[in-house]
């Protein structure tokens, strides 16, 4: 790995339950490749990635292999890690996998592909030029109304502007980051994303504005959407 260099963890340890696929949605075909394929395909693209860590169920991982990672031909190293039973286990399974002299760790969705190499650039960017900031993380401000319910009663309306949507890729100090799942580990404590167990020990985390359609691929029609805008973005390219 180039001095530098980022390591990536690719989380790719969902069941696919919700998009009603027997086979998982990292391998449901979009514009031609499995969703898994564009993922890895934008961090190989990137100079700033080193190694790429694929995070997935242990009995998948020769499948995943086969089917979305070897096609590429990749030219970054790419390792797989058995994944757990919590999204939280799989990264922490993938941060085991990170060498110990890595600066930097960035964490992505295994099922957006809509990832380009630009917007990994520009999340490192960030974390390398704001030396006190532990953590930068992709989102963009909220353009819906939100509201606090108590059950299906409406709590309170609060001030949209202060609320962003939070996705992938978000990238760490290496060290932190590994400091961060120590104590969640020791807490019990289970966040919705990496940014929050570094948030909860007091450390500074950036937002950095990406993309709407950077979407998650979780739903059946989720596939059409990522469908449309990889074919959009294909003959953007051509002209």
């Amino acid at each position: 790995m180039s001095e530098g260099a980022a390591v990536a963890i690719v989380v790719a340890g969902g069941s696919g339950e919700r998009l009603g696929r027997a086979g998982g949605k990292q391998l449901a075909n979009v514009a031609g490749r499995p969703v898994l394929s564009w993922t890895v395909a934008a961090l190989d693209a990137s100079p700033v990635i080193g190694l790429i860590v694929v995070v997935c169920h242990p009995d998948r991982v020769d499948e995943y292999a086969s089917c979305a990672i070897e096609p590429l031909a990749c030219s970054t190293p790419v390792r797989f890690a058995r994944g757990g039973s919590t999204r939280q286990a799989s990264v922490a399974a993938g941060l085991a996998e990170v060498p110990v002299d890595a600066e930097v760790v960035l964490v992505q969705d295994g099922a957006r592909p809509l990832l380009t190499p630009e917007l990994v650039e520009r999340t490192l960017a960030t974390l390398a030029e704001n030396p006190d900031a532990a953590g930068a993380v992709v989102g963009h401000p909220s353009v819906d109304t939100l509201k606090i319910a108590d059950g299906t009663r409406i709590a309170e309306t609060p001030d949209r502007a202060r609320f962003w949507a939070v996705q992938t890729p978000q990238a760490f100090r290496a060290d932190v980051l590994r400091e961060a799942y120590a104590a969640a580990d020791k807490d019990g404590f289970l966040g919705t994303d990496d940014s929050s167990l570094v948030e909860r020990l007091g450390y500074t985390v950036l937002l950095v504005e990406g993309p709407r359609d950077n979407i998650k691929v979780t739903v059946a029609e989720d596939l059409a959407l990522a469908e449309a805008a990889l074919t959009f973005r294909a003959r953007e390219e051509l002209r």
